[in-house]
C-alpha cells in the first residue's frame, strides 16, 4: 500500500512541477510581450491558459484519489492538502499572466515611459515561483522562507511604478489610460509574487504543520 502511495505521490510531484514550469514560461513570455509590444505572443499566452486550467483539474483529481483510495496518515494527508492549496495559487498565477497579456493587446501607441521596474518585477516574480515549487519538491523550508522574504522587493517595485505613473498622469492627463494599464500590469505581477509567497507558506505547512492562519499538531 505504501509503495503504491509513494508512486502516486511522485507522479503528483511531477505534474505539479510541470504545471509550475508552464506558468513560469507564461510569466516570462508576458514580460517579453510587454517589452517587445508583441501582441501575437500575448494572444498565445491567453490561449494557453486553458492548458493550465486542465492541468489543475487533473492534479486535483489525483489528489482526491490519493485521499479516498490510499487513506493517508496525518503527515501524508497534510502534504496532499498542501498540494491542493498550492495548486490553486499556481492556477491563479497563470490567470494573472493571461490578464497581463490581455492588457498588452489593448495598449495603443508608444509607451509613455521607458519600462524598467515592471520587467524587473516580472523577472523577480518568475524566480519566486520557480523557487517556491523547487522548495516543495526538495522539501526545503529554508528555501521557502527566502521566497517569502523576497516579496518585499516586489512590493517596493510596485510602489515605485505606481508613484511614477501617477506623477505622469498629473503632468499630462492624456497619458491616463496607458498609465492605468501599466499600473494594472504591475499590480498583476505583484499578485503573482503574493501567490508565490502563498505557495512557500504551504510548503512550510506541509513540512512542519505550521501556517500563519492554521496550525495542525
Amino acid at each position: 500500500m505504501r509503495k503504491q502511495f509513494d508512486k502516486q505521490l511522485a507522479e503528483l510531484n511531477g505534474k505539479l512541477v510541470e504545471m509550475g514550469q508552464i506558468v513560469e514560461e507564461a510569466i516570462a513570455n508576458a514580460n517579453k510581450a510587454l517589452i517587445e509590444r508583441d501582441t501575437l505572443l500575448a494572444k498565445q499566452i491567453i490561449n494557453s491558459d486553458d492548458e493550465i486550467d486542465n492541468m489543475e483539474k487533473e492534479i486535483e483529481s489525483l489528489c482526491l484519489k490519493l485521499i479516498v483510495k490510499q487513506q493517508p496518515v496525518a503527515s501524508d494527508l497534510r502534504l496532499v492538502s498542501a498540494v491542493l492549496k498550492i495548486l490553486t495559487d499556481v492556477e491563479r498565477i497563470g490567470d494573472h499572466a493571461s490578464d497581463i497579456s490581455e492588457i498588452i493587446t489593448m495598449i495603443d501607441g508608444e509607451y509613455i515611459k521607458k519600462l524598467e521596474d515592471i520587467p524587473k518585477m516580472a523577472v523577480l516574480t518568475q524566480k519566486m515561483v520557480n523557487l517556491s515549487i523547487d522548495a516543495f519538491v526538495k522539501k526545503d523550508a529554508e528555501l521557502a522562507k527566502k521566497v517569502i522574504a523576497s516579496d518585499d522587493e516586489v512590493d517596493d517595485l510596485f510602489v515605485a511604478v505606481k508613484d511614477e505613473l501617477i506623477t505622469i498622469i498629473n503632468g499630462n492627463p492624456k497619458n491616463g489610460d496607458q498609465a492605468i494599464d501599466l499600473i494594472m500590469i504591475a499590480k498583476y505581477f505583484e499578485r503573482i509574487g503574493d501567490h508565490a509567497v502563498n505557495i512557500a507558506e504551504w510548503v512550510i505547512f506541509s513540512l512542519t504543520g505550521f501556517h500563519k492562519d492554521i496550525q495542525v499538531m
